[in-house]
């Protein structure tokens, strides 16, 4: 069966809205990422699904429980090894903390997304969610 991630591992990026806002993570590292804000998430487990990890990842960098909605369309490349899905995902408990990997958090809404310097990988997606909040 081919996943279209042409045998790369997926890292999956969840894009958290809650009261019509996106959730945005300013990253600690690695140096060339440090101060960079991206949509939180990280690496899919081996046999675990995309929508299981989004959920695994958003509690242990933040504390939150989500619930996946839809994945954004479109992937794009980290590195040779990995590739980037976004999915939207609905808060649905806790009050997220910066626990891993992130040493602040912000609530953005639609007209403020891009006041942050986002990843380069992630405005695509970040653009995508704006729209649907717009909507």
């Amino acid at each position: 069966m081919d996943d279209g991630t042409n045998g790369r591992r997926v890292v999956v990026g969840g894009a958290v809205c809650d009261k019509g806002r996106l959730l945005a993570a300013r990253r600690t590292a690695p140096p060339a990422l440090a101060g960079r804000w991206e949509l939180p998430g990280g690496k899919v487990e081996p046999g675990e699904r995309v929508d299981e990890a989004l959920v695994r990842e958003l509690r242990e960098e933040l504390g939150i429980e989500v619930e996946p909605v839809a994945r954004v369309a479109g992937e794009w490349p980290l590195t040779q090894e990995l590739v980037l899905h976004v999915w939207r995902a609905r808060l649905l408990a806790g009050a997220p903390r910066p626990l891993q990997d992130h040493d602040e958090l912000r609530w953005l809404a639609p007209d403020e997304a891009f006041d942050v310097d986002w990843l380069d990988q992630d405005r695509p997606a970040v653009a995508a969610v704006v729209e649907t909040l717009k909507g």
